[in-house]
């Protein structure tokens, strides 16, 4: 089976995935708005052009324009015209971090420990099989893309941990499990890894990498998928105590508005 590595940057391809279900522009315009937020898609970036959306997703060429004007309404994406023109990704930190907020107080924690436990039972599984079937060169893979992270900025962190967890997923020699590692690092992974936004988090995604690399090469399955629950569930942790400093940041918004003359 082919590793996601030496090919294409896997965490772009799974921003480029083919939709599941009836491919509406809200669909494709969620995809790409997380890829922007997360920091896959990088500042001033020129992503493909409407008909190449169109084809990478799935849809007709008419989705891809929606869901680019509404990218385009939440400053998210330009349009210039001309020979050198095309949309361009416009990265505002801010406003990311606004987008993301939101996003998340729009789940329950029971929706956010669905996720949780999802991810936890693909990827912890990805990983203990990986640990029984990897050879030699699955892992001098996985110490170039661990040598090659960028953990400097949540956005590199978070292409870091995706490669990671593909390549992970690719040595299991499970193309469903590759799959379902492709599905939930574009559903639930913007959210997850909010947590990456903090260089704590950054350092212990990092040094759960090392762990599961000599877990893998020592052949010692049962420990390669405690240290993937264990990071996943420190995700969880911090979006289940973001959310709340969200709530009480708006409450306390909201009240001083209202005692306000």
């Amino acid at each position: 089976m082919p590793h996601a590595t030496g090919r294409v940057d896997p965490a772009r391809a799974v921003v480029f995935a083919p939709l599941d279900g009836n491919g509406r522009a809200a669909l494709v315009e969620q995809r790409l708005s997380d890829a922007i937020v997360s920091g896959i898609l990088h500042d001033g970036e020129r992503l493909p052009s409407e008909s190449d959306l169109s084809r990478s997703f799935g849809v007709a060429l008419v989705t891809a324009r929606e869901a680019l004007e509404v990218l385009r309404d939440k400053g998210l994406v330009k349009t210039r015209r001309g020979r050198d023109g095309g949309s361009f990704v416009t990265f505002d930190r801010e406003s990311a971090n606004r987008l993301l907020e939101r996003r998340l107080r729009e789940h329950s924690r029971i929706e956010l420990r669905d996720f949780a436990l999802h991810t936890a039972a693909i990827a912890g599984t990805a990983a203990e099989t990986a640990a029984e079937r990897a050879s030699d060169d699955d892992i001098e893979n996985l110490v170039r893309i661990d040598a090659a992270a960028d953990p400097g900025t949540a956005g590199g962190a978070r292409r870091a941990l995706s490669r990671f967890q593909l390549e992970v997923a690719a040595i299991s020699q499970s193309p469903r499990l590759v799959h379902e590692e492709m599905k939930l690092q574009s559903e639930a992974g913007p959210l997850l890894w909010m947590c990456l936004r903090e260089q704590e988090y950054r350092d212990r995604s990092a040094l759960a990498r090392s762990r599961i690399i000599a877990a893998i090469r020592d052949v010692q399955p049962d420990a390669a998928r405690a240290t993937t629950l264990a990071l996943i569930d420190d995700a969880f942790d911090w979006l289940v105590d973001e959310r709340a400093r969200i709530d009480e940041t708006t409450a306390d918004s909201a009240s001083d508005q209202k005692d306000s003359p």
